[in-house]
């Protein structure tokens, strides 16, 4: 890492520590997915949310009603503005008609700060309860932001519905404009995207009707001073965000590791110039996977640490003697003078919570999006199926049911945490065991949702909405109370450093009836080395002889 690099580094780090969120948006075509679904994941990533899953209910508005603006970063009334006349019901970050939206912050020039009404999160949540489709949603959330002002920073969005998936990048003109300039491009099918904290749009074709942007995207860049080339020049990443080596370092390292684990490591490994200097060739928007994808798979790379590439988390000795692939914040750290960083992966321990949404219209209207929904740590959690139709929340999800301050072991954030914590400090020896439950949970989840799809069809639309939310509820609860119980036998099984024997299913007692005694499961080699090239001579055990 080059020293001249550390203060833009540490300006990076600060945007993933501070109040806005720092998140993950992986998406994947209907035409690269194995069942011709749209698929769009998200993981909800800050230190002060607590995960839970939001409920808005369908509704009729009289004329003159208002909605309140409330910023989804502070909980602060920003004002209200007008309601429409019927508000789709919302589930989460999808709607009844099965339209996604996810998003993940990158600031950009701190001059374009927007100073108007709608912030971030009210854009997509007011925007699902007003949208169908993907492109209903393009054209709600710029109206929004136009009639109202934005109230937040660079934004990239993820857009998708059933049948097609957008990424939009959008950022405020600053305080004394309160609109916004943007662009909107639908991802080819068959190809896969991300967006991680860094803008992803570079040039973009200006005449595509696959392609959407603000009438003054380019000349806005102009006045400012961003831009001084010709118009098929335009670098919407290049004039609006800063490109630093913590953009792509911390950022789109992140879409990089997605698209290298789906294409080839020799064609992704080209870009490891750009991920970690911020050199050469831009990191592609798009790219087409080597096969087609499941929901299980992108469960699977929300889990994702870098294993496998240059930038492993289990490799180093911040890994530890567990082989933790996880470091705490803050991200940068000096010694000796020099500024070094950690990685930033998708799974991170400060998610609040994350999903994997999966829009597909071959299914019965009432299940057409599944929203497989988790809570904590994506590489810990368990993805319980949600769908559109919903008209409940599981307690073990209602964000009444706890908060970041309380804990409750009805809730299934903290239950999670219960076993995702004591995982970090013994990563190695436990993720063995957590896995069996996660597994184990996910391929029955996903066994009866496949069985409920041939028989709600069949059903009325009452009917059937009953049953889905009996459906979620019941392996919500359950997922909750099988955690807790994974958590009961970690503790229980490596208390002290230890690791317990186990038999048929129950930790091993002599004939006498007392605990057999335990494996001393010990330190990894790299830890012991460690500990040796630190401390030399002192603890070399002498030759007996002497």
């Amino acid at each position: 890492m080059h020293r001249h690099l550390s203060a833009i580094i540490a300006a990076a780090a600060a945007l993933m520590c501070g109040e806005a969120m720092a998140c993950t948006s992986l998406i994947a075509t209907p035409g690269a997915t194995a069942e011709g679904s749209s698929m769009v994941t998200y993981a909800a990533d800050s230190h002060t949310l607590y995960g839970a899953l939001y409920k808005q209910d369908a509704a009729d508005h009289a004329p003159g009603a208002m909605r309140n603006v409330v910023e989804w970063d502070t909980g602060k009334l920003l004002g209200q503005i007008p309601e429409v006349v019927h508000t789709y019901s919302t589930i989460g970050n999808m709607n009844e008609h099965g339209l996604t939206i996810s998003e993940s912050t990158w600031g950009g020039r701190d001059e374009l700060a927007g100073s108007g009404l709608i912030d971030y999160g009210s854009l997509i949540y007011i925007t699902l309860q007003r949208a169908k489709t993907a492109r209903e949603a393009i054209k709600v959330m710029t109206d929004l932001v136009n009639t109202y002002g934005y109230a937040s920073s660079g934004e990239s969005f993820s857009i998708a519905d059933p049948g097609e998936v957008w990424i939009m990048e959008l950022i405020g003109k600053g305080k004394s404009d309160k609109g916004a300039v943007w662009v909107a491009r639908r991802v080819p099918d068959g190809y896969i995207c991300g967006h991680a904290n860094h803008s992803r749009i570079h040039k973009f074709p200006l005449k595509d009707k696959e392609t959407l942007y603000s009438p003054d995207v380019i000349s806005f860049a102009r006045k400012q001073g961003y831009f001084d080339g010709k118009d098929k020049d335009f670098d919407f990443s290049r004039a609006y965000a800063v490109t630093d080596i913590g953009a792509v370092r911390g950022c789109d390292a992140r879409v990089w590791s997605f698209f290298r684990k789906y294409t080839s490591p020799d064609e992704m490994d080209v870009y490891q110039p750009w991920i970690l200097l911020a050199e050469g060739e831009p990191l592609p928007l798009w790219v087409k996977p080597s096969r087609k994808l499941t929901a299980h798979d992108l469960k699977w790379m929300m889990r994702d640490h870098f294993e496998g590439t240059v930038l492993d988390m289990t490799q180093d000795i911040g890994a530890g003697p567990y082989d933790c692939p996880y470091r705490w914040r803050p991200m940068t750290y000096t010694v000796d003078g020099s500024e070094y960083t950690h990685e930033r992966a998708i799974a991170t321990q400060q998610t609040g919570f994350s999903f994997v949404s999966d829009m597909n219209n071959n299914r019965p209207e009432v299940m057409k999006g599944i929203l497989w929904f988790g809570v904590d740590d994506a590489n810990t959690c368990v993805y319980v199926p949600v769908f559109n139709s919903a008209t409940a929340v599981p307690r073990s999800l209602d964000e009444a049911t706890a908060d970041l301050l309380t804990l409750s072991w009805d809730s299934m954030f903290w239950v999670n945490n219960y076993v995702a914590n004591q995982a970090y400090n013994r990563y190695s020896q436990m993720i063995t065991d957590i896995r069996r439950v996660q597994d184990g949970l996910e391929t029955a989840m996903t066994g009866a949702v496949a069985d409920i799809a041939g028989k709600v069809a069949s059903m009325d639309k009452t009917t059937a909405t009953a049953t889905l939310n009996s459906l979620t509820d019941y392996w919500a609860e359950k997922t909750t109370a099988d955690y807790k119980q994974l958590g009961d036998y970690l503790l229980v099984k490596y208390l002290d450093g230890n690791i317990k024997k186990e038999a048929d299913g129950k930790f091993s007692r002599t004939a006498d009836g007392m605990p057999v005694s335990p494996v001393f499961g010990g330190y990894n080699e790299r830890y012991f080395r460690s500990i040796v090239e630190d401390a030399g001579e002192r603890l070399k055990v002498g030759d007996a002889k002497q």
